[in-house]
């Protein structure tokens, strides 16, 4: 299965980040860990939503999507 996420983070609840993995508990590890350049500013993080996929293409492209103008609305209203 392939992963597209939602996190929060809890020292700066109005910081989102969206992103796409194969290993969703590997990846928020590393977000926490400071591994990822982008999130470890706003360290820690909580995983506010996620969806499966299948393939990783369908993870992509609602990744891409979530980080349109629409999908951040989108997520807005219901996450």
């Amino acid at each position: 299965m392939f992963y597209t996420y939602i996190l929060r983070s809890l020292s700066h609840p109005e910081q989102r980040y969206i992103g796409s993995t194969s290993d969703l508990k590997v990846r928020l590890a590393k977000h926490n860990a400071g591994a990822v350049p982008h999130t470890t500013k706003f360290k820690p993080w909580k995983i506010e939503a996620y969806f499966a996929f299948e393939t990783q293409e369908k993870a992509a492209d609602f990744e891409a999507y979530l980080k349109t103008g629409s999908g951040h609305a989108f997520a807005k209203r219901h996450f």
